[in-house]
């Protein structure tokens, strides 16, 4: 199954909006990611990412009940061990 990971948007490079990439967080852990799916994402939104591509931007309250829905089925330990575990950067509060 493929999944799209939810994660904060750190920072973006770049002047085409088509080309840009930038960083984004995924619940402590940072990658590089292309923004050519999703040009209107800005610093502090939060995406979806798939195969290393935001595909779309969402809330954050969707990024986050999808990062614990993640969590609790175990598919974040590919992305990194600690991620499995952590809350994501982006919680306002404690995790239910």
């Amino acid at each position: 199954m493929c999944l799209a990971i939810p994660g904060k948007v750190l920072d973006l490079h770049g002047d085409d909006p088509f080309l840009r990439s930038g960083r984004v967080s995924f619940g402590g852990v940072v990658k590089e990611i292309s923004f050519t799916c999703a040009p209107e994402a800005k610093v502090g939104d939060y995406v979806l990412v798939h195969v290393g591509v935001a595909i779309s931007v969402i809330d954050e309250k969707e990024a986050e009940e999808t990062f614990r829905y993640l969590r609790e089925m175990g598919e974040l330990t590919e992305l990194a061990p600690e991620a499995a575990t952590a809350s994501p950067p982006f919680a306002s509060g404690p995790t239910p």
